[in-house]
């Protein structure tokens, strides 16, 4: 890795506290919950600091869950190679690696 796990953690918090740095999608189980809804979704995921070795075994916060309209959301970082047809072949280099932040229902996993 180029720049190491540490340059992953603080992409994937960019990422998820900012919008920036990336692309978010959602599933439309998660669109269905409607606007607002998903509004409190990406404020709670922005907010989430609930990491720990249950959750994020490599440290890198891709992943975790938050309780919006009763319903278990999930959110995980994806790292892609720029034209998004495979993987990224270093995750701590943003200049080779698209993030995408999906939001989808746990019932949709």
């Amino acid at each position: 890795m180029k720049y190491g796990r540490e340059n992953i953690r603080a992409l994937n918090d960019k990422l998820r506290t900012k919008l920036s740095g990336g692309v978010a999608v959602m599933t439309p189980g998660v669109a269905a919950l409607g606007a607002e809804a998903v509004n409190r979704a990406i404020q709670a995921i922005s907010a989430f600091d609930d990491f720990c070795e249950d959750n994020d075994p490599h440290q890198e916060h891709d992943f975790g869950a938050i309780d919006i309209e009763e319903q278990k959301v999930f959110f995980k970082i994806d790292y892609y190679s720029p034209d998004l047809q495979s993987g990224s072949e270093d995750p701590s280099d943003p200049a080779i690696t698209r993030r995408v932040l999906t939001l989808m229902l746990a019932s949709e996993y």
